[in-house]
């Protein structure tokens, strides 16, 4: 995929990846529409973008609102008049008991992580569809493959973002519509909350610098890469766990019983 030039959406702009990402793909030579509901902060990314002389837009917008998937495909072809690429980045995490997690809470994840996901990439695939090509790349998580002690429904949406992205890839894959999966490890972004941050570090879990991570997601969009799975080695372990789960069972009980000091 060439970079110069592409027409590129990305949400949850704002984010420790998602202003990293953006930022790369503008060094790439793209135009990316900042997707966000703070105006602040997309404003002030919006100056990071043209102080390194790339071109950007923003729409402001709470995925979570009813309708809002349409509205945002508006908006970007509005401000940039065409879309090459939809990069779906928006998310929330949280590292909890699953018995004492909120029912809001686990709808907002849900709705955030999923539902919101898919409508948006409903319009925009309806839009690709129409004009004749396009992309969306879908930022998973390695837990979207590996279920993940205290984190219950953070993976329960990740692995339903996988599978989407793999059952739409198949559905058009006689189109020239492309589907890219990227499954990153921890990242070091305000996502995480302190007691996150206290566990990986205790646990000697690595959590990857932002940047280090945009850059390998613009390799994987240049190759057309369909799948990519970053650190060990926990991509590793997203493998043999659709293999051998029992033994995956025995590598994270010592992690389960250590995770508990800091819920």
């Amino acid at each position: 995929m060439e970079l110069k030039d592409l027409h590129v959406v990305i949400t949850g702009a704002t984010g420790g990846l998602g202003a990293a990402l953006s930022l790369a793909l503008s060094a790439k030579g793209a135009i990316v529409c900042l997707v966000g509901r703070d105006a602040v902060k997309l404003h002030a990314l919006q100056q990071q973008v043209i102080a390194q002389g790339g071109q950007s837009h923003i729409v402001v917008a709470d995925l979570a609102q009813p309708n809002m998937a349409a509205q945002v495909l508006k908006q970007s072809l509005r401000e940039m008049g065409h879309v090459d690429l939809l990069i779906n980045n928006a998310g929330v995490i949280e590292f909890t008991e699953f018995a004492r997690q909120t029912e809001v809470s686990i709808d907002n994840m849900v709705h955030t992580n999923v539902t919101a996901t898919l409508l948006l990439s409903k319009a925009f695939v309806e839009y690709f569809v129409e004009r004749g090509r396009g992309h969306l790349a879908f930022i998973g998580s390695i837990f979207g493959s590996l279920g993940f002690p205290h984190f219950a429904t953070y993976c329960a949406s990740k692995f339903a973002l996988h599978g989407f992205s793999q059952a739409l890839r198949r559905e058009l894959v006689d189109s020239n519509i492309g589907i890219t999966y990227i499954a990153p490890r921890a990242i070091a972004t305000p996502m995480n909350d302190d007691r996150t941050n206290a566990m990986w570090q205790a646990s000697g879990q690595s959590v990857d610098d932002p940047q280090q991570v945009a850059d390998k997601i613009v390799r994987a969009l240049q190759k057309n890469q369909q799948e990519l799975f970053i650190g060990q080695p926990q991509s590793f372990f997203a493998w043999l766990n659709g293999l051998a789960p029992r033994l995956v069972n025995i590598g994270l009980k010592q992690q389960t019983a250590l995770a508990k000091r800091f819920l």
